[in-house]
This record gives C-alpha cells, sequence and structure tokens, in this order.
C-alpha cells in the first residue's frame, strides 16, 4: 500500500474509550501483523474499537469508514467494506488490528451504522453482527 504513512513520535495521545471492550465479541481470524490505515480527512483523534475499515479498490488502501456527526457516512465511490477495527486506536498513530472473521455488536459501536448494516453484512459475510 504505497503511499501510506504514519507518524512514529511516542507522543502522549488518549481517546473516547467508549464501549472498548464490548464490541468485540469473538475473534476467529485477524488480518496478520494488521494495516496503516489511511487517515486523510477523517477529523475525530481517535478511531474506536469496531469501527468499519473500507478500502479503495483500485489502490487496496485501507482507510475508517467516513462518519457524519454520530453515524456512518455513505460508503465513498470506489471503495468497499472490508473489516472491523479490533482495538481503538488513535489517528496519529493509525495502526490497526483488523477483524476478517468474528462477532460484533453493532449497537455497541461508537458511530452509528443503522443505514449501512445490511450492505456491510453483504460486503463482510464472515462476520457476525449482533445487537446485545
Amino acid at each position: 500500500m504505497a503511499g501510506t504513512t504514519a507518524n512514529l513520535s511516542n507522543d502522549p495521545v488518549y481517546g473516547d474509550m467508549g464501549n472498548e471492550g464490548i464490541v468485540i465479541q469473538k475473534v476467529v481470524d485477524t488480518v496478520p501483523g494488521g494495516r496503516t490505515l489511511d487517515v486523510t480527512g477523517f477529523t475525530p483523534s481517535f478511531i474506536p474499537q469496531g469501527h468499519i475499515v473500507i478500502e479503495e479498490t483500485a489502490t487496496g488502501i485501507l482507510k475508517p469508514m467516513p462518519i457524519s456527526g454520530t453515524a456512518y457516512a455513505a460508503l465513498p465511490s470506489g471503495h468497499t467494506y472490508k473489516y472491523i477495527v479490533m482495538a481503538g486506536i488513535p489517528t496519529a498513530k493509525p495502526f490497526a488490528g483488523l477483524l476478517r472473521i468474528g462477532t460484533v455488536n453493532w449497537k455497541a459501536m461508537k458511530y452509528d451504522a443503522t443505514s449501512i448494516l445490511s450492505a456491510v453484512k453483504t460486503a463482510i459475510p464472515s462476520i457476525y453482527f449482533t445487537k446485545d
């Protein structure tokens, strides 16, 4: 994924941990080693556990799903839903552990996924979305 970079300094960064620890309910498989996300244009300082990750289909670059207020925005053109962030990370250090098979409590996610959930389930059938 050429062109994706991140700051490696150890500046302290904190974020809203919210429902960290209860969103991901079961981990069956992950992306080995995780990936660095391209956070260009993503304004929150923290990417929470359970955040949807999208892939730019032309380049393979992974990004956090855009948000609008308290909900996920529309999927950008030329992108597909790909993974779920396993643990909250600061945007300044976007090194993400990524869930590819498992169970996610979508009602505990920080951003409301109601409007996109059906499309996410279709795009990532290896993740079971529950609402405990």
